[in-house]
This record gives structure tokens, C-alpha cells and sequence, in this order.
């Protein structure tokens, strides 16, 4: 094996395995957490740590699960043509990927992106198919995918306004609405929907989201909106009506109740 191979690993979603350019299909759930868990922690580790670590609450031997687990990770790279040792590292205490490959993860890549720009940020999210090792339910797992799923939903908050702010009002509105449907608490997200329907939506757009957010928080956190919030629903309201007006005057009638807008106030909501 050359030094320069790699092992390309997506953790995000489902578990896609490469060994340079061959595809490896492990399988088994607990083969997909024991590979899973040494693409996070690649260095030589004890293999009761290990086991410890993905089987806490087992009754039995842990040692013959870490076996079971690794004889099908084993087979895996056989069955693409590749001999298992040129990648894993193992003795008879001992268990991790070996130090002199590349190993590539879209978790490092999707943390590295995340640190950049507007640009990077939206190469992030792509990265992002779903919550880490999406399916299995090893509490090993759990910090890591809470950290990481956090992060992206940050990410989703930057570049939902990031879109807002460049005119891209379809992009902004899916990436605040994937935000919502994970956190409804994401005030931020609720402000860049009010903003955008205040361009193109309509003013019972504006109020049911802003009522929607006052109810959240309300029940939630018993709080009301930012400030900040409430300008942005005023600015809103304003443009929309306009937009109204405008309308009205072009087609020359004025409908009924046109010259009344509704308000709604934190306070009041």
C-alpha cells in the first residue's frame, strides 16, 4: 500500500466507506459503530475501551461483540480486494486504523468550511446529509452528534440571512424553514421569514409569523420577541402595505379595508 492511499469516510447520514478507490460495504450495526467510532478516534485505543464505550449497558462479554464486529469490518475489505491490515491496526489489547494512511472525513471537512465564509459556509451545508451516523443509536455517539448538529444549525441561521441579504428570498426561506422544523425556538430564523414575506409575501404572512414566534416563545421560554425582531416586523408590515397600496393604484379602485393594516405586539400576541 502506498503512504498517499486514503480512507475516505462520510459519517453524516449514512455511513459511506472508501479505501483509496474501492468502495467498502461493511455491515451490521454494530460493524457500522466499530468503524464509526474509529474514523472519530483513529488512534491505538485498548479494545476494552473501545467495547466499553459502544456496549456499555451489555450484560455478556463485550470482547465477543468487538470480535464479531471487526471479523465483519475485516471481511468487508476483503470482499473489495483489499487486505484489512494495510488500513486497521490491531494486536491482541490494542484496536485502531493504522497512522500511516490518509484518512479523510466529511465531519473535519464540514467543521473546516464552517469556520469560513459565506461561501464556505453554504459548501458546508451541502456536506451535511443528515445527523451523524444517522441510524445508529450508540450513546458513544450522541455528544458528537449533538455538537455537530448544533453547529449546522448555526450554519443554517448564517446563511439563511446571508441569502436574505443578497435577494436570494427562495434560498433564504428554505434554509430558515429546515432551521424551524429542527428548532422552532431559532428567533433568528422567524425574523429572516417576516423579512423576506415583507418583500414578496403578504402582510397575513408577516402577522401569522410573527404571531407563530410570540406563541413559541411565550410558552416556551415565557419571553417576547427581540427588539430587533419587532423593527423587522414593523419594516415588514410597512413594505408589504405599500406594495398593497401600489397595486391598488394601478388597477385604479381602493378594496375594503385597505387603508387599515393589522398590528400585532409582543405584548399583546
Amino acid at each position: 500500500m502506498h503512504a498517499t492511499t486514503s480512507l475516505t469516510i462520510r459519517l453524516m447520514g449514512r455511513l459511506e466507506i472508501k479505501a483509496g478507490s474501492k468502495s467498502i460495504r461493511v455491515g451490521g450495526r454494530h460493524a457500522q459503530a466499530l468503524i464509526g467510532l474509529l474514523a472519530l478516534r483513529p488512534r491505538l485505543r485498548l479494545r476494552d475501551t473501545i467495547a466499553a464505550e459502544l456496549w456499555p449497558d451489555l450484560d455478556g462479554p463485550t470482547a465477543a461483540s468487538l470480535r464479531q464486529a471487526l471479523w465483519l469490518i475485516r471481511s468487508a475489505f476483503t470482499s473489495a480486494g483489499l487486505c484489512a491490515d494495510d488500513w486497521i491496526e490491531a494486536d491482541q489489547d490494542s484496536l485502531g486504523l493504522r497512522r500511516d494512511i490518509r484518512l479523510d472525513l466529511d465531519t473535519a471537512l464540514f467543521e473546516r468550511l464552517a469556520s469560513g465564509g459565506a461561501e464556505d459556509a453554504e459548501r458546508a451545508l451541502a456536506l451535511y446529509t443528515g445527523d451523524l451516523l444517522e441510524g445508529l443509536g450508540h450513546e458513544c455517539f450522541a455528544a458528537e452528534r449533538e455538537r455537530l448538529s448544533d453547529l449546522y444549525e448555526d450554519l443554517l441561521a448564517i446563511v439563511a440571512a446571508s441569502r436574505l441579504e443578497r435577494g436570494d428570498l427562495a434560498g433564504a426561506r428554505r434554509a430558515a424553514t429546515e432551521l424551524l422544523a429542527r428548532d422552532p425556538l431559532r428567533e433568528e430564523a422567524h425574523t429572516v421569514l417576516i423579512a423576506l414575506y415583507g418583500r414578496s409575501g403578504t402582510r397575513s404572512q408577516i402577522v401569522r409569523q410573527y404571531r407563530r414566534l410570540c406563541g413559541i416563545l411565550r410558552s416556551e421560554l415565557s419571553v417576547t420577541p427581540l427588539p430587533e425582531t419587532d423593527a423587522t416586523y414593523r419594516v415588514a408590515l410597512a413594505r408589504a402595505t405599500s406594495r398593497s397600496r401600489q397595486r391598488v393604484a394601478e388597477v385604479g379602485f381602493e378594496p375594503r379595508g385597505s387603508r387599515t393594516f393589522p398590528t400585532v405586539l409582543a405584548s399583546s400576541a
